[in-house]
């Protein structure tokens, strides 16, 4: 029987968590497989504990009280430097604590990992669950991700990530910048599962239009390499092509792709392999629930 590790980043949000925890436990009522529960609490201000009534399926449930607030990326890296170093597993789920990563599919990554062996699985969101505008901006961020780097990233942190995969990313320093662009810079062969995105159990959605410009700058700095010689023969093209009528409106991509790459530099400066390393001096208790 092989053993899941399913990681949940939370911060103040003790309602869904609970939920969540109730709704994954009924979904392993069917599961011939061993999972236990690891939840990273980013230094919540808000009790996070409560009375789980609902977890026989549940092999083990423990929450990692953090010392200081890291964000959402980083408390990923955290628990999987943890759970590589401290845990026996096959392979680990991070999903997020909300709701919007629906647990009725993690079935459906237990299923195909059976199929697939060693390989890694993404949830490829194949719908989601937000407004209109903020689907355009999606799709937008999408595009520009491809244009830039030249990858196609279509997934979020709900994935099934293998032993091997984890070792990959605990090497590279990315990882504890966007989980996502750092997934697809080490693994090239990734499985896809169909993926909804689901609706919060509780409040409107926490990712607001400049937390989404913000994540979508983190994956391009990844490649910031690809994206400084795509900008650059950009750069000149656009130039030749303007200069018979130059003005300040026509400049205007100029000036924007400029930012953007200020953005990502500075964006990369997050990437640091030392505080990634000793990131688990950040934990300030473990509490063991079952």
């Amino acid at each position: 029987m092989k053993k899941y590790i399913i990681l949940i980043p939370i911060y103040n949000d003790r309602e869904s968590l609970t939920i969540l925890i109730e709704k994954i436990n009924e979904e392993l009522n069917s599961v011939n497989a061993e999972v236990s529960i690891l939840v990273i609490n980013d230094a919540s201000s808000q009790q996070i504990v409560d009375t789980y009534s609902n977890i026989e399926n549940i092999h083990s449930l423990e929450i990692i009280d953090m010392k200081q607030n890291r964000g959402h990326a980083r408390c990923i890296a955290s628990g999987l430097k943890y759970i590589y170093e401290k845990k026996e597993f096959d392979f680990v789920i991070p999903m997020d604590g909300d709701g919007e990563d629906r647990p009725e599919e993690i079935k459906n990554f237990i299923e195909l990992s059976e199929q697939v062996g060693e390989q890694s699985i993404v949830g490829e969101r194949v719908k989601r669950s937000e407004g209109l505008f903020f689907q355009i901006c999606y799709k937008l961020h999408k595009f520009l991700t491809l244009a830039f780097t030249g990858q196609s990233i279509n997934f979020g942190n709900f994935t099934c990530l293998s032993k091997s995969t984890i070792e990959k990313l605990l090497k590279e320093k990315a990882t504890w910048s966007s989980f996502s662009g750092s997934l697809r810079k080490v693994e090239k062969d990734l499985v896809s599962s169909p993926s909804v995105r689901g609706t919060r159990y509780f409040g409107p959605s926490q990712m607001s239009f400049f937390s989404l410009l913000k994540h979508s700058l983190a994956i391009i700095s990844v490649y910031r390499k690809t994206v400084l010689i795509r900008s650059a023969l950009f750069i000149v093209f656009y130039i030749l092509l303007i200069k018979s009528n130059a003005s300040v409106i026509t400049s205007l991509p100029l000036v924007l792709l400029l930012i953007m790459i200020y953005s990502i530099s500075s964006l990369a400066l997050r990437e640091n392999i030392d505080e990634f390393n000793n990131s688990l001096k950040n934990i300030n208790d473990i509490e063991k629930i079952k």
